[in-house]
């Protein structure tokens, strides 16, 4: 992946949470399957990425 796949793919899952076309859990899964193939790839991490992740998986905690 490089940085321009990584650039839109981030633009998309942006655009889909400020426009809530996709629901939370899905792109959870998105995030994760993204920074998987970052590590993959040996590339670093964004740290937007890993908070949104962190934020994401609390926001399930609280659920239940």
């Amino acid at each position: 992946m490089d940085s321009k796949d990584l650039a839109a793919e981030m633009s998309l899952l942006l655009d889909e949470m400020e426009g809530e076309q996709g629901d939370r859990h899905e792109i959870y899964l998105r995030v994760r399957q993204l920074l998987s193939n970052l590590r993959a790839v040996g590339m670093p991490a964004p740290d937007d990425l890993l908070r949104l992740e962190r934020e994401l998986e609390e926001s399930f905690k609280e659920e239940g």
